[in-house]
């Protein structure tokens, strides 16, 4: 099993005063030529919007774009037609493909926006974009990996066009869990949203992050009650 530990404070930050963001990887101004991308993962903002603020109408194309608020409710609008809010405990995705133009705001008057922005190198180009939104259960999550993205249309979840899956957990204090890698020849970035963990001998606590591959299980020790994002990945695209 081979690793890389990204602990929180070496995220790139950037403080636009409506956006607080951090970075996993590089993004916009912040360039690290060690933390470009993990296999086709390609980016993990974990940005902190004001209320009434955002992004306004700008574009994409060729990426799989997944956006998992934490906390508060973003307000979407798309050059497909589609218009919506998203909710802490949805996920949405967006197949840009071709090209596609998004405006995201917080839709609260009065409450701040959390959420993670996450960007997966597609395994075809310029297929015709697509949106999809669903809602999930985090009781589901209870000592266990709740799947919310998938390859496959037909499985829990919403799907992306690659190879790729994400879960969300969320583990009692002092529990074992087993991550099963879903495909040969991917690996697992896990960041912890709230809380500690032990893996691979190494201690994550909040915002911490490490990346997994050439294995088939990842074993964690919770020292506390947490909570957790896998996301599983081709190593290469």
């Amino acid at each position: 099993m081979n690793f890389i530990f990204h602990p929180s404070f070496e995220r790139g930050y950037a403080n636009h005063g409506w956006l607080k963001a951090n970075h996993s990887f590089s993004f916009a101004g912040w360039y690290d030529p060690e933390k470009v991308n993990f296999g086709a993962l390609r980016v993990l903002n974990d940005d902190v919007v004001t209320a009434k603020m955002g992004f306004g109408t700008h574009p994409h194309d060729n990426m799989e774009i997944i956006t998992i608020p934490l906390s508060g409710e973003l307000r979407h609008k798309d050059s497909m037609g589609n218009g919506s809010v998203i909710h802490a405990g949805e996920v949405q995705v967006m197949s840009a493909g071709t090209g596609v133009q998004h405006s995201e705001f917080n839709s609260s008057l009065t409450e701040e926006l959390n959420l993670f922005q996450i960007w997966i190198f597609p395994n075809k180009k310029n297929v015709e974009p697509r949106y999809d939104q669903i809602r999930y259960d985090l009781s589901a999550a209870r000592n266990a990996f709740l799947q919310v993205v998938s390859p496959n249309p037909t499985d829990e979840g919403t799907w992306v066009h690659q190879n790729a899956w994400i879960h969300l957990a969320e583990a009692d204090a002092n529990s074992d869990l087993s991550y099963s890698i879903k495909s040969p020849g991917n690996g697992a970035y896990i960041l912890v949203i709230e809380g500690s963990v032990k893996i691979a001998g190494t201690i994550l606590n909040k915002r911490d992050a490490i990346g997994v591959w050439d294995t088939s299980e990842v074993e964690i020790h919770t020292n506390e009650a947490t909570k957790l994002i896998v996301i599983d990945v081709p190593m290469h695209n």
